[in-house]
């Protein structure tokens, strides 16, 4: 048994110490196991539970998700920790002074008139921080674990800032269609049908950030609205006793046109 006094609440520094121990001699052989990759796609679930949290407003399931991102973080400072690198406390350290060294206009005597402004100062400040010394250099220092079409809109920004843009939405919704005759004539020619159809979807979330709607955020609405009325596609079919499979997709498609009306 490890020596641990349990209490009636805790606190971080209760974290930090409760991973040591289920690291350390006689604690958990799972949590002794485990190495940045092993535990890499828990850290993306739980950020992707705390979203969820998040669009349900739902506050006790917001707590509970971020205290598993916390202890995602604290975790992987541990094993660094145990690897003689850094720890947690180092941590803290870098974005304190991430923090202070972006906000010029809070502690130090930067004067900005709004919160575009504080943006273009943070751009600039971060490029300064990172050696970016060509709008390239943003590009590539987009993360590629990024969802796909949050990163072509995150990069589709960045270009923006070195004035590589249409003026409107006018301009995106001309190259969607482009790239849509691109992608139908590659699939006549059977030849570069995935390219034109990563250039078609890479179209799709200019537009989508011209019309200021999260492309990632809109294919989830998307995807909930065809299972929804994929549903009830079913239950109509049911109602005729018969099943989906069995049914010609002419049938299928009236029903499909029922269903939207409703």
């Amino acid at each position: 048994m490890i020596d641990f006094v349990r209490k009636e609440t805790y606190g971080l520094n209760d974290l930090k110490n409760i991973v040591a121990l289920l690291r350390g001699p006689g604690g958990c052989p799972w949590d002794a196991e485990q190495t940045h990759e092993g535990i890499r796609r828990d850290l993306l679930e739980e950020c992707y539970e705390v979203v969820e949290a998040i669009n349900q407003k739902n506050s006790e399931h917001l707590q509970e998700e971020l205290g598993d991102v916390l202890l995602q973080v604290v975790f992987l400072s541990q094993l660094e920790q145990e690897a003689g690198r850094f720890d947690f406390e180092a941590v803290a350290d870098g974005i304190c002074k991430k923090l202070i060294f972006r906000h010029p206009h809070v502690f130090g005597d930067v004067s900005v008139a709004d919160s575009a402004e504080v943006l273009v100062n943070w751009d600039k400040l971060k490029r300064e921080e990172k050696g970016q010394e060509t709008y390239t250099d943003t590009l590539t220092s987009v993360a590629t674990s990024l969802p796909a079409l949050w990163r072509a809109e995150k990069v589709q920004k960045k270009a923006k800032k070195a004035g590589f843009d249409w003026p409107d939405a006018a301009g995106a919704l001309d190259k969607l269609s482009e790239e849509l005759d691109e992608l139908k004539e590659a699939i006549d020619q059977n030849t570069n049908v995935e390219e034109e159809l990563g250039d078609l979807l890479f179209a799709a979330v200019n537009v989508a950030r011209f019309v200021k709607a999260d492309p990632e955020q809109t294919l989830t609405a998307a995807t909930e609205k065809f299972i929804s009325r994929f549903a009830k596609v079913e239950e109509l079919a049911r109602q005729q006793g018969r099943d989906m499979a069995q049914m010609p997709l002419s049938e299928l498609d009236r029903l499909w046109e029922q269903v939207k009306l409703t």
